[in-house]
């Protein structure tokens, strides 16, 4: 495990790619796990706010998804209680348009198998479709992030496939408000449990 953290924070695989994008960045992978963390927290890939800041969460969603978890940031960042390993550790940039590029693939492909084999989790959250897809198969996420969630049951309590937190998706938790009524408390549940394991 400390040779693989500096080989991932050295890694320049996608500089190519992202000198092509519209915010033509240089590769800044955000890497935050450690061994023995019982949460697995899997998102996308880091948005621009996190590539800057070098630290993941670091925006208005992750405030939010502590709210849904009910763990405040020291707890959050505590390497010994969650895992951050998005399915890609840089941030892809945007396309013309503004909007976020998808993960590229060669990163979970050359990385993802030698953390997720350092990696135990007796809890783990799984944020958006690319996360949901990649650990749970197509069969299980038919239907797309919404009815994903939707099926949240058939997975927890060791594992809970969620919306990404992002203020894009207010409108959808307002028209789905069985996520905060059912959801969320089952989630805090998890996660306290999970933390109390630790203790």
């Amino acid at each position: 495990m400390p040779a693989l953290i500096p080989q991932i924070e050295a890694c320049r695989l996608c500089a190519t790619r992202f000198a092509g994008t519209a915010t033509r960045h240089a590769p800044r992978p955000v890497v935050w796990f450690a061994p023995g963390a019982p949460i697995l927290l899997v998102g996308q890939a880091p948005g621009l706010r996190v590539h800057e800041a070098g630290r993941p969460f670091a925006d208005a969603s992750g405030k939010r998804l502590r709210e849904w978890m009910g763990v405040d940031e020291a707890a959050f960042y505590d390497r010994a209680r969650f895992a951050i390993v998005p399915m890609a550790f840089c941030f892809p940039g945007y396309n013309a348009q503004g909007s976020d590029l998808p993960p590229p693939p060669i990163c979970a492909a050359t990385w993802r198998p030698q953390v997720l084999d350092l990696l135990r989790p007796q809890l783990t959250l799984l944020i958006g479709g690319h996360a949901q897809r990649w650990h749970l198969g197509a069969a299980a996420t038919r239907g797309g992030v919404g009815a994903t969630v939707a099926r949240w049951r058939e997975h927890a309590p060791a594992i809970f496939p969620l919306p990404h937190p992002s203020w894009r998706n207010t409108g959808w938790l307002k028209r789905n408000p069985w996520f905060e009524a059912e959801v969320v408390p089952a989630l805090r549940a998890a996660v306290d449990q999970s933390l109390r394991n630790l203790a």
